[in-house]
C-alpha cells in the first residue's frame, strides 16, 4: 500500500503533465545517444540513404521537426511506424535504467490526482521505462505517438483502452474513438500521413483535449526548450526540467526532477494548505490511451 498525497480542495493545480525521456531520468544515462545512432542504423539500413549524410540530417530533421520519424515522413519516406519503433527502441540498453523509489515516493506524495505522462515515444518503449524506473503505477495516464497518431484500421474496443476499473482518461468517446485520436477538423492520422507530436502546438493542444484538462490549472514538465515553448502557447504552466536558469515559456526552473518540491512548494498547497494523507493500493496499472 503507498500513501498518496490528497488536497481536500482549492490546488492551484489539478494535473501535473510529465514528459518521459531526459525528464523522468537524466540525459546523462546515455539512452539518448542510443537511440539516435539506432535512428542512424534505420535510415542507412531500411531507407538506404548516403551514409556520410545521415548524421547530419537526422538532427536537421529532428531540430526541425521534433522528431527525425516526423522529418522522414515529411520528407516523403514511407515505412512502417511500429517497424521503425521495434528497431529503435528494441536495442536500447534499458538496463542502464534503474528504480528511482525518491522519485516514485515524490510522485506519489503529490496531491494532484491527475498526473500523466506526455511523450513522443510509442507505447512499448514507454511502458519499458516506466517499469524500469519504478514508475508503471504511478500516473493515471500515458498520451503517446499512438495516441496521436492513430491507424486508419480500426483497434480495440475503446472501453478496453481507456478503462481500468474507475479510471478513464480522457472522459470517453467524445475525446477518443474506434480509431483513436480524432481531432476537432476531423482529420485523422495514419503512417503514411504526417506525423504529430511536440513540440507542434496542434500537437500540445491535442493532448490537452484528449486528457480533458484545463491548461491553467496543469502544469507541464518537460527537458525541451521547444515544447516548454509550445506549451507556454498552449496556456499550460510550464517547468523546463534539466536546466537551473529558465528558459523563454518557462515559468520554473529544476535542475532534476526531484527537485520538486524545493523549487516548486505551491503544487502541495490546497486550501489552507492542508493536505490530506490517505492509502491507495501500489499496483494500479497506468491506462495508455492509444
Amino acid at each position: 500500500m503507498d500513501s498518496v498525497g490528497k488536497s481536500i480542495h482549492g490546488a492551484k493545480y489539478e494535473c501535473l503533465l510529465f514528459d518521459m525521456d531526459d525528464t523522468l531520468y537524466p540525459m546523462s544515462t546515455g539512452l539518448n545517444l542510443a537511440c539516435r545512432k539506432n535512428i542512424e542504423g534505420f535510415m542507412l539500413q531500411h531507407l538506404h540513404m548516403e551514409g556520410a549524410e545521415v548524421p547530419r540530417l537526422c538532427l536537421e530533421l529532428y531540430k526541425e521537426y521534433g522528431t527525425t520519424m516526423a522529418g522522414l515522413k515529411a520528407l516523403g519516406y514511407e515505412f512502417d511506424n511500429d517497424e521503425f519503433h521495434a528497431y529503435v527502441h528494441g536495442r536500447l540498453p534499458y538496463e542502464v535504467l534503474k528504480p528511482d523509489p525518491a522519485l516514485r515516493n515524490l510522485l506519489l506524495s503529490l496531491p494532484q490526482k491527475r498526473k500523466i505522462i506526455f511523450t513522443n515515444a510509442d507505447k512499448a518503449h514507454t511502458a519499458q521505462v516506466l517499469s524500469r524506473l519504478g514508475l508503471e503505477d504511478c500516473f493515471e495516464g500515458i498520451i503517446c505517438f499512438e495516441t496521436l497518431n492513430p491507424p486508419l484500421e480500426p483497434v480495440a474496443d475503446c472501453n478496453d483502452v481507456l478503462d481500468h476499473g474507475d479510471t478513464v482518461l480522457a472522459g470517453g468517446a467524445s475525446q477518443a474513438n474506434a480509431t483513436g485520436l480524432s481531432l476537432t477538423d476531423g482529420r485523422s492520422f495514419s503512417s503514411k500521413s504526417r506525423v504529430l507530436c511536440k513540440p507542434s502546438l496542434e500537437a500540445i493542444k491535442a493532448a490537452i483535449r484528449t486528457a480533458n484538462i484545463d491548461p491553467n490549472k496543469t502544469i507541464f514538465f518537460d527537458d525541451s526548450v521547444r515544447n516548454i515553448a509550445s506549451g507556454k502557447a498552449a496556456g499550460l504552466h510550464t517547468v523546463i526540467v534539466g536546466s537551473s536558469t529558465l528558459v523563454p515559456g518557462a515559468d520554473h526552473a529544476l535542475r532534476s526532477i526531484h527537485n520538486i518540491k524545493e523549487a516548486l512548494p505551491e503544487i502541495w498547497e490546497g486550501e489552507g494548505g492542508q493536505i490530506v494523507q490517505v492509502i491507495q493500493p501500489s499496483a494500479v496499472a497506468t491506462v495508455i490511451l492509444a
